[in-house]
């Protein structure tokens, strides 16, 4: 793996040699952040050695190098997700490529279905833990000492600085955030009445299909990990609910601003 991974970090640093210090992550409908960093080199997925490729709606499968105020950068815009196929190994192989390039934090974004009858639609959700037992779990097999440990501490998977930070900006900007945790699923069937019920009695305040096995690589890697969810709709147990992807991309994309204001505070906060 870690082969792999310096193949990948060599090939980028031949294009690109500035080293960034956050990397970010973009969920589906969130892929506009981008126009917020002052470019400086693209590099499409397809390119780098060993990298998987989007193929998601709303993912536009590269990596994007630059700075946000005197802050160096380099975005995901696409991620990688259990149900397009791809193993929980390979899902997280860009956050080890993004350490292994030098960031020292890693933002992350997704769009999430929300469970906590106090959200609505459009709401921003500060993802204060998680629960994995639904996925992959991305540390299975033989472990790399050099890299981290066989057994990580994930008490606090999300650092609580950052998200203090993140709350103190969105005071600041008048954007109303809620605080919870996020569930992860593996997907692509949206949930069931029943499912949604389960998430719910587990102390799940939203769902969605990724984010927590790049959290487990990078709390691996001794990475500090801030992370947010764009609740895209809501279940409320007794009311019916339908959704599809363009719904959630619809409201991904109202909700944008608002974490862009986060992300880009908190980035130059660092």
């Amino acid at each position: 793996m870690i082969e792999k991974v310096n193949e990948a970090v060599d090939f980028i640093k031949r294009l690109h040699s500035e080293k960034p210090q956050v990397g970010i992550v973009l969920g589906s409908g969130l892929g506009h952040f981008t126009n917020e960093i002052k470019v400086e080199k693209e590099i499409l997925y397809k390119e780098i050695p060993h990298f998987p490729v989007s193929t998601v709606e709303g993912h536009s499968g590269k990596l994007v190098f630059g700075t946000i105020g005197d802050k160096s950068v380099v975005a995901m815009a696409g991620r990688f997700h259990n149900y397009e196929g791809y193993t929980a190994q390979e899902i997280v192989f860009p956050i080890r490529v993004m350490k292994y390039l030098g960031i020292e934090n890693l933002l992350l974004s997704n769009a999430a279905g929300g469970v906590n009858p106090d959200f609505k639609v459009g709401d921003l959700m500060l993802i204060n833990d998680h629960v994995s037992q639904f996925v992959p779990n991305p540390l299975i097999g033989k472990n790399d000492n050099e890299v981290g440990p066989r057994f990580p501490d994930m008490y606090e998977p999300y650092n609580k600085e950052l998200i203090q930070r993140a709350k103190n900006i969105s005071k600041a900007n008048g954007i109303n955030c809620k605080e919870g945790v996020y569930i992860s699923v593996t997907g692509p069937t949206f949930e069931t009445k029943a499912e949604y019920r389960m998430i719910r009695a587990i102390g799940g305040d939203a769902v969605g299909m990724s984010t927590v096995q790049e959290v487990i690589v990078a709390v691996h890697m001794n990475l500090p990990c801030f992370a947010v969810s764009v609740i895209t709709d809501m279940w409320v147990d007794g009311h019916e609910l339908t959704v599809s992807h363009e719904e959630v991309l619809k409201a991904a994309k109202e909700a944008e601003p608002k974490l862009t204001c986060i992300f880009k505070e908190l980035i130059a906060s660092l």
